[in-house]
């Protein structure tokens, strides 16, 4: 998810967004420490989008 989507989306919609997110990590991080995954590199995409969805909420909230 690029920045200029994260920043198009409504406060609740980022909210919806970082929680599936958020589970959506946990499960690859758990599936990942079962049996390798195919591409391990989707838990750092996941990773970083969850931090940029949480940084944008952050700073509508402060403003």
């Amino acid at each position: 998810m690029r920045q200029s989507e994260i920043k198009e989306l409504s406060i609740e919609e980022l909210k919806e967004r970082l929680a599936e997110l958020k589970k959506q990590h946990a499960d690859l991080k758990m599936a990942h420490a079962v049996t390798p995954l195919e591409n391990p590199l989707q838990i750092r995409k996941t990773r970083r989008t969850v931090a940029r969805l949480a940084t944008e909420i952050t700073k509508r909230e402060l403003q």
